[in-house]
């Protein structure tokens, strides 16, 4: 039954909620948990699940996806046969109000023609978790389901299992149903289709704003957290880099923190995430907050509760202050050199 499922990543979803972190890059590349991206969670999954035909379908700013992901190597998925597979949306005014969007399916309707695998898995590429889909899979074949959408307390998380044929019907036909996409197949109850529900028990983020990012990154330094997502028997992978160990030099204090490799630690740093090749100068105190790849913080600054993009360069003596709810976020590539509070 592992090679019975095609996996669709549907990365055309923009969240004006994260727009500090996606001006460069789409939701699905935002960089989480130290060294990973958000799509790593979901591919890894699918990867994990015997899922050998992955497409993904991205719609803004993929650039920097397509970079991370490359030929699929680092997920086992550059082969002859099947593999991963880039969808771009050639119209980018398609209507695609939920995940899903029938109408960009249909753009590359080759792809579904051409594959063979019988049933269809369609996810979201910000859900945070670590599931195995071919669980879900078997409810959906011992229950006869038509659709299968997995929910959490309650909640969906926009994951989708049916029929690759049924799928093929719903987007020759979204123009006469109306239907233009998976969600709104589910949500409608005129038809009589059997939806299912599979209730995931586990750990969950679901990454859509600023403060949801920034609560669920600090959940992670919980070891309790950590273990329920990175599970040894289903890694989680991601693109490879190597990078030397991280230095600690004399004056380096580290507290309940999360610190990626090839980094170089003078100061302070306290319930923290740092991600790789970064520099913290002496002096420096940085508590309660994210700072991304090949980002410099100077000597003598002070962060709280801030989330500093990637190579971003913060100059010394410099003081900036978020809140839970509001983190102060330092955009890509940018210079910070004044003192700000929130």
């Amino acid at each position: 039954m592992n090679k019975m499922m095609l996996g669709i990543i549907d990365a055309t979803t923009y969240m004006e909620p994260l727009q500090q972190l996606t001006l460069h890059r789409s939701v699905a590349a935002v960089p989480f948990a130290g060294r990973y991206r958000l799509i790593d969670f979901v591919l890894s999954n699918m990867v994990n699940s015997g899922i050998e035909s992955i497409a993904i379908f991205p719609k803004y700013q993929y650039r920097s996806l397509m970079d991370h992901l490359g030929s699929g190597k680092n997920w086992d998925l550059n082969r002859k046969r099947d593999g991963l597979f880039f969808f771009p949306s050639p119209d980018l005014n398609i209507p695609s109000p939920h995940i899903g969007a029938f109408p960009h399916f249909e753009q590359h309707i080759d792809y579904f023609l051409r594959s063979k695998q019988k049933y269809a898995l369609i996810c979201n590429s910000y859900t945070v978790c670590n599931i195995d889909y071919q669980a879900v899979l078997k409810r959906h074949i011992d229950n006869q389901c038509d659709i299968t959408e997995v929910r959490y307390q309650g909640r969906s998380l926009e994951m989708f299992v049916l029929e690759t044929s049924l799928l093929l019907d719903l987007i020759a036909n979204h123009a006469q149903t109306g239907y233009n996409s998976i969600v709104d197949v589910v949500r409608d109850h005129r038809h009589q289709l059997k939806i299912c529900d599979y209730e995931h028990h586990g750990y969950v983020a679901v990454i859509d704003s600023i403060e949801h990012y920034f609560q669920h990154s600090m959940e992670l330094l919980d070891p309790a957290v950590w273990r329920q997502l990175f599970v040894k028997s289903r890694p989680i992978y991601t693109k490879v880099k190597d990078e030397p160990p991280t230095k600690y030099t004399a004056s380096a204090v580290v507290k309940n923190s999360m610190i990626a490799n090839g980094c170089i630690i003078e100061g302070h740093v306290e319930n923290s995430i740092i991600f790789r090749a970064v520099k913290i100068g002496k002096g420096t105190v940085v508590k309660n907050s994210i700072i991304m790849q090949k980002s410099q913080i100077g000597k003598q600054c002070e962060l709280d509760r801030v989330i500093i993009d990637k190579d971003v360069k913060v100059e010394n003596d410099v003081k900036l202050q978020g809140t839970e709810r509001q983190p102060f976020v330092v955009r890509k590539g940018t210079v910070q050199g004044e003192m700000i509070n929130l």
